[in-house]
């Protein structure tokens, strides 16, 4: 059932808050809810009570019995303090930008692990929120400790120790998927496969660009992973082994996506998940170039990835959806950046192009001699390597192999003339 609401913000001049507003409505939308009104103020700082000021308290009372709507969203995460009073003063369901984030988390987590995070998300966000039923509930009959006091506050502390019992119990669960997903990363680390990983705004087109990288390069192509026009579509980290024609490989691995004010819990409970691009040979960040706003989208990516402690990895831009933008020629590139359209399979080769550059750099291309009698090596070469020319000579087979500096490190006592050609 689709409920309806009214959006409410206020603007301290920030010069992308009309996106904000926006972006809020998309979110609202993406949670079964249909903005009918919106109503901004212009501030030097947020009301410490009601958020806005009093007058405007009174419009949006007014509208929403006009429009007779479901809820009332505001544009940033309110205190528990100014929740209670908007609904005491409005008479209607007030929920603010961190609750409706949660809200859709919530509903697209597939996963345990995604579903332990989001949990655990909003449980630190209702802890302080916890109330009692009214200002008729007793609190605190007298001084002297829990033996005096009222049936309400022996409740809430209840209630509270409830919820941190429960955010410690799933906190121990996640950690346990937490040390498996390090066992995976560091047998990865140990088959020395470099990690390329997608990161950028929700719905920027991180999940098209791996399943058209997995069709064309993936020995599993039918491991799509799901994708969709909306935000949050996945909130899974994917990882795919892709294979390219030299072979070449690396893994590819697609993050949850961005949003600006991205509430603080959530940002925490995904940082196990979010670990892929922390220690990634390579970050791709993927951007919508077709909408209006996709210069705020960047700023917003580049401020989690700070939060994140992500600010060491080379990093890539690829503009995405170049054939929903006007006057944007694709696909071309421009040195480390490119601009293409993953829907229509148009500047793929030049993202593996600049992928091989970076992440494959220690490649050089030598001779080797293998004596015939060790035809493991030859078939380990031509299994993992790119062997550009095979012969046979008296010595052995003779293969001039486009080699990673593991392998020419590996066979160096069968390497004759180093041609010391970067590949």
């Amino acid at each position: 059932m689709i409920r309806t609401a009214i959006l409410v913000g206020i603007t301290m001049q920030q010069a992308d808050f009309e996106y904000s507003m926006a972006e809020l409505g998309n979110l609202a939308e993406a949670n079964a809810i249909k903005p009918v009104g919106e109503i901004t103020q212009k501030l030097d700082r947020k009301n410490k009570a009601t958020y806005v000021g009093k007058g405007k308290v009174d419009e949006i009372k007014g509208l929403a019995e006009h429009e007779d709507v479901d809820v009332v969203i505001f544009n940033d995460e309110l205190a528990p303090s100014q929740i209670r009073n908007l609904e005491e003063l409005l008479e209607i369901e007030v929920m603010d930008r961190t609750r409706l984030i949660l809200d859709i988390f919530a509903e697209r987590a597939k996963t345990r692990e995604a579903q332990l995070q989001v949990q655990v998300a909003r449980l630190k966000y209702e802890l302080p929120r916890i109330v009692g039923q009214g200002e008729g509930m007793d609190q605190q009959s007298g001084k002297g400790g829990l033996k005096n006091r009222g049936a309400g506050e022996t409740k809430l502390e209840m209630d509270r120790r409830r919820i941190k019992s429960q955010i410690s119990q799933l906190n121990k669960e996640l950690d346990g998927l937490v040390a498996e997903r390090q066992v995976q990363r560091r047998q990865r680390q140990k088959n020395e496969i470099p990690v390329v990983s997608l990161v950028g705004y929700t719905n920027a087109g991180k999940s098209t660009i791996m399943n058209a990288m997995v069709t064309a390069h993936s020995q599993t192509a039918n491991k799509q992973v799901f994708e969709k026009d909306m935000l949050f579509a996945t909130l899974e980290t994917s990882v795919r082994e892709i294979v390219l024609p030299d072979k070449k490989q690396f893994l590819l691995t697609d993050t949850v996506g961005f949003v600006s004010k991205l509430p603080h819990n959530l940002v925490k409970a995904f940082r196990s998940t979010l670990e892929e691009a922390a220690e990634a040979d390579l970050l791709i960040h993927v951007v919508d170039v077709s909408h209006e706003h996709f210069e705020a989208m960047i700023k917003t990516t580049e401020e989690t990835l700070a939060e994140l402690d992500i600010t060491d990895r080379p990093l890539i831009f690829v503009y995405n959806k170049a054939d929903l933008a006007t006057n944007v020629v694709f696909p071309r590139r421009e040195g480390d950046s490119i601009y293409l359209s993953a829907k229509e399979d148009a500047g793929l080769e030049l993202l593996i192009e600049i992928i091989k550059e970076q992440v494959f750099n220690d490649y050089k291309t030598v001779t080797f001699v293998i004596p015939f009698n060790r035809g493991d090596i030859v078939s380990y070469l031509n299994e993992h390597a790119d062997v550009l020319e095979t012969a046979y000579e008296n010595e052995g087979t003779v293969l001039q192999v486009n080699a990673q500096e593991s392998d020419r490190m590996k066979f160096a006592e069968f390497i004759t003339d180093d041609i010391q050609k970067e590949g």
